[in-house]
């Protein structure tokens, strides 16, 4: 019974580890190379394409190796791109955007790589990052003696740059998904998991 159950567990090989590294890196120099900072009344925010590497590595490598470079390649860019405090934050919504955008697919059952599922993956990823950035914004700026209006202006002006980084995000992932898909599959990954 134990030698069942046992060889039922799904291993996490070093593909898995070197994969997911990879995508970690690919989140993290995107957002590296590919970013415009944008003040606001508390700081600043930016608009970056690493949005599209984390749902990309959702929708290719599942639920948790997706989170797990979503929240290593954005925490990793936070702690050495002058971010460092929000590091901690990052990680833990970038591993719950990757976690959301990976497992909507699955509901797809034998559909999971139409082009309907692939979007709605990025999409409920994109929307659990935007909801947990805003809410933890808005909480961060009261907690730091803000005033609410200044709070309120701070996080309209992140909601219209993650909401416009958002919606790019969400139409490049899904169409480069296709491509990955194939050249991952020819790679022989998904046989290897």
């Amino acid at each position: 019974m134990t030698s069942k159950v046992s060889s039922e567990k799904k291993k996490i090989s070093i593909y898995d580890i070197v994969i997911t590294a990879l995508f970690a890196a690919l989140c993290y120099v995107a957002t590296s190379l590919l970013h415009v900072d944008i003040p606001t009344p508390v700081g600043k925010t930016m608009m970056h394409a690493g949005n599209i590497f984390c749902l990309l590595s959702a929708l290719l490598l599942g639920p948790l190796r997706g989170a797990s470079a979503d929240a290593i390649g954005m925490g990793l860019y936070d702690l050495l791109g002058g971010w460092a405090s929000s590091a901690p934050s990052t990680i833990i919504m970038r591993f719950c955007m990757g976690l959301v955008g990976g497992a909507v697919p699955k509901l797809g059952g034998k559909e999971k790589h139409s082009f309907a599922w692939t979007v709605a993956g990025a999409a409920a990823g994109m929307v659990t990052y935007y909801i947990l950035y805003l809410g933890y914004s808005f909480v961060k700026d009261l907690v730091l003696g803000n005033a609410v209006a200044t709070c309120l202006a701070d996080v309209g002006t992140k909601a219209v740059t993650s909401g416009i980084s958002g919606i790019i995000s969400i139409i490049v992932a899904s169409l480069l998904y296709v491509p990955f898909h194939k050249a991952l599959t020819a790679a022989g990954y998904y046989r290897k998991r």
